[in-house]
């Protein structure tokens, strides 16, 4: 079966945040994964992990001024320093809690900026940080983003992400496929997922268009997960979901797959 990851920023928010560990194990998670863990010290994060056997599965790196709009810098020129210095701190988090996963964001579209500097800035700077992370053991991971919830992002087609990491060409650079997001900017998920197999490194997952559980709208997910399995995938899958109502209640999707793993 997938080993699934609670998305602990979108899940379980009827609780603090460092109380969501727990809540996640109790319904079964192995693996957990967030947007950002910088409001905490990374050995809280740590404790919490080893506490409840967690495996942390992925987070991202500082995506600058998040309050104020802004949606990660990779692809920013000008602010290679600032982004040079975001890939330090998050191989702090890293190491601390063992994720071998991050995530960088690529950014909204400088005013300004064409698209040809903004990619060359955007693969220079992944592969700063590729060279950084590969000696721990980490991929670097980008991902398309549909541009309805995030309008100018830089990286939205699933050809373009893997465009760019042949564009890199550093071997820890791999593709987080959120079958959300690529669900509404291309569809044909199970032909794009076979095409571009190789290259992904964590899926996610959400009910489209309401981004609810993943157990209804437009994608049969009982149907990718079986191909996930087939092919063999052994990444994690990501929820990043926001419940329509309680986290645990909505869990009913989650449980035939929960059975199958104790079978």
């Amino acid at each position: 079966m997938p080993q699934f990851a609670a998305n602990l920023t979108l899940m379980y928010g009827e609780v603090p945040f460092l109380d969501r560990f727990a809540a996640a194990a109790a319904d079964g998670f192995r693996a957990v994964e967030y947007l950002f863990p910088y409001d905490f010290a990374p050995q809280a994060l740590a404790a919490q992990l080893q506490a409840h056997g967690l495996t942390q599965a992925l987070f991202n790196l500082p995506p600058g001024d998040w309050a104020a709009g802004e949606r990660g810098m990779a692809c920013h020129p000008g602010r290679e320093a600032e982004f040079a210095d975001s890939v330090q701190l998050a191989l702090r988090y890293a190491l601390a809690t063992g994720c071998k996963r991050l995530h960088a964001m690529a950014g909204l579209a400088p005013e300004g900026v064409d698209a040809a500097t903004r990619q060359r800035t955007y693969v220079a700077n992944l592969q700063h940080a590729a060279r950084v992370l590969a000696p721990h053991g980490i991929c670097l991971m980008i991902e398309p983003i549909n541009t309805r919830d995030m309008p100018g992002y830089h990286l939205n087609w699933q050809q373009q992400a893997h465009d760019t990491v042949a564009q890199v060409g550093e071997a820890n650079v791999q593709v987080q496929m959120d079958f959300y997001h690529c669900q509404i900017m291309e569809g044909d998920l199970t032909r794009r997922l076979e095409r571009h197999w190789a290259g992904i490194g964590h899926i996610q997952i959400a009910s489209v268009p309401d981004r609810h559980e993943p157990d209804g709208g437009e994608v049969h997910y009982p149907h990718l997960f079986h191909r996930l399995d087939e092919w063999g995938y052994t990444g994690y899958v990501g929820c990043e979901y926001r419940p329509r109502k309680g986290t645990s209640a909505g869990l009913g999707w989650l449980q035939p797959w929960l059975a199958s793993q104790k079978a």
